[in-house]
């Protein structure tokens, strides 16, 4: 299991910190990335995740995939590796 995580169908609304405090309550968080467009400098609309361990990305996926968030049922997977 990788650390990574992948958070999908994010509101472009939702702020690092609000990924921050939904994810901390599964475990340590290492890195929280929001990919930006390029033309418009507005959010994507999804996320990467990092979490110290893989036991805790395990957990986030259990405890975060479905949940409401800015009025968004995010999704949330493990990340795949850039080809």
């Amino acid at each position: 299991m990788n650390n990574k995580l992948y958070v999908g169908n994010l509101s472009y609304d939702t702020s690092e910190s609000k990924l921050r405090e939904l994810f901390g309550a599964a475990g340590a968080i290492r890195s929280v990335a929001i990919p930006m467009d390029r033309m418009t400098n507005q959010p994507r609309g999804f996320a990467f995740v990092e979490m110290e361990s893989p036991a805790d990305a395990l957990k986030a996926i259990k405890m975060c995939n479905g949940q409401m968030l800015d009025g968004r049922e995010i999704k949330v997977n493990e990340a795949k590796p850039m080809e």
